[in-house]
């Protein structure tokens, strides 16, 4: 690899950076200029796809290109798209070039269909970092597919290319938790093993909540000081606060009317979709519907069910292109995200931060010690239930619907913590920060990302 151009000295650019208790401080500290950093990003989604991952990384690269960063995207071709299964191979934006690979996503809503996906696309990749790696000087490998950072591993193993892992969710650690394998089975240990050794040779991972750093932490102590929280985020500029008389996507679905409770999202196997279908259940007799936006393993058991129960305040709507959902996450009066007992250390909620951003206050289902809690309570946007408990947040929606000016309070404060916590530029700058520390540790200034609590 190319040595890097010359860095600046340590009066030139520089600023102190205070101690955090999880990142060490070094001395001297100076800032690279983004000039320096050439980023290659690898990840099976992006849009056209309207999976969430492939979205928050569309919008992270191009904000980290407004910065400066020159990046070259690789990705795969649709397979959760609305109007098309192809997208051009090459686009550039700016510093931003995506790259796409030829072959269309297999039986992308099927468990198989998404493994052979993934493998092939594993393929494509390994041949595009032996072709391109030496064009650039560090690479952000995501977990889209899973396994995918085992190729960050072998590029820095054989092609010295370093490389940096996005951790969306933690495998096997997932598919133990949902009964797929044992905790003793081959493979959750094999998986484990490989875990441990793709992380050691990372220069620095990131998650997305304290709870997921302490899990990777538990595993690979060692590793400690490389572990960085960055919470996903929403765009306040994209998503605004819109008044349900004056939402057409509001008018068009009859949301208008009465108080309107959404889940807007995946409605997978680590979502928490009983305790909702219960408050829906109690409040079936009152002025209140609830309307679910989106797809996932849950959503036809829960279709199912709302139809033997004969619950004609439920409504199911499918995924919205990105352009409506500025109207589809505003035509509610509160929104619902929610996490299943043993998944708070696994998985990250996307959908919370669009959320906050739409100004609705927000009710979370979720085990008490998930990081959403004290993350609620500090924006003060909503309320918080544990798992099962309907009867709490029946009562929470009932209160809601009975007390406007509450219902707006609640949503203007969510919408000020997260335009002051998570906008794009706030959370592109922690990663900017990273990287740079990734790429030149003894050179560049100590990220301090002080995890949200």
């Amino acid at each position: 690899m190319k040595s890097p151009k010359r860095l600046p000295k340590s009066d030139e650019l520089s600023r102190d950076v205070s101690r955090s208790k999880d990142f060490p401080v070094q001395s001297p500290t100076i800032q690279i200029p983004s000039s320096l950093l050439k980023l290659s990003v690898v990840t099976q989604f992006f849009p056209p796809d309207f999976a969430a991952t492939g979205q928050l990384i569309e919008e992270l690269v191009y904000q980290l290109g407004r910065q400066g960063v020159d990046i070259k995207v690789f990705t795969g071709q649709p397979g959760y798209a609305f109007q098309t299964s192809t997208a051009p191979l090459y686009e550039q934006k700016g510093l931003v070039q995506v790259k796409r690979s030829r072959s269309t996503q297999f039986w992308a809503k099927r468990i198989r269909g998404k493994a052979v996906s993934g493998v092939l696309f594993m393929l494509r990749t390994a041949l595009h970092l032996i072709k391109n790696c030496r064009r650039r000087n560090l690479l952000l490998v995501t977990t889209a597919p899973p396994f995918l950072p085992i190729l960050g591993y072998l590029a820095s193993l054989f092609l010295g290319f370093p490389y940096v892992c996005l951790l969306y969710d933690l495998y096997p650690d997932i598919a133990v938790e949902l009964g797929i394998v044992s905790e003793e089975h081959w493979i959750a240990r094999f998986w484990r093993t490989v875990n441990r050794m793709v992380w050691r040779k990372a220069k620095a991972l990131i998650v997305l909540s304290p709870e997921m750093r302490q899990r990777v932490i538990e595993h690979c102590p060692d590793i400690a000081d490389r572990v960085f929280v960055i919470h996903s985020w929403a765009d306040p500029e994209q998503i605004k606060p819109i008044p349900k008389e004056e939402n057409w996507f509001a008018h068009q679905h009859d949301l208008d009317n009465k108080f309107t409770v959404l889940y807007s999202g995946n409605m997978g196997r680590c979502h928490d979709m009983d305790t909702i279908l219960e408050a829906a259940i109690q409040l079936r007799n009152e002025p209140i519907q609830f309307v679910f936006i989106g797809n996932g393993a849950k959503r036809d058991s829960l279709l199912q069910e709302a139809k033997r129960l004969g619950l004609d305040n439920i409504r199911f709507l499918p995924y919205q292109d990105k352009d409506v959902l500025p109207y589809s996450l505003t035509a509610c009066d509160l929104s619902i995200v929610s996490v299943i007992p043993g998944m708070e250390s696994l998985v990250a909620p996307s959908k919370l931060y669009s959320a906050l951003a739409s100004g609705r206050p927000i009710a979370v289902v979720c085990p008490k010690q998930c990081y959403l809690r004290p993350l609620i309570n500090e924006a003060n946007c909503g309320q918080t239930f544990r798992n099962g408990d309907s009867n709490g947040l029946a009562e929470f929606i009932r209160q809601l619907s009975q007390d406007r000016q509450r219902t707006q309070r609640l949503g203007e404060s969510g919408r000020h913590y997260m335009e002051t916590h998570f906008t794009p530029e706030i959370i592109a700058k922690q990663y900017y920060d990273v990287l740079h520390w990734a790429l030149e540790p003894e050179r560049s200034v100590v990220p301090n990302i002080v995890p949200v609590r």
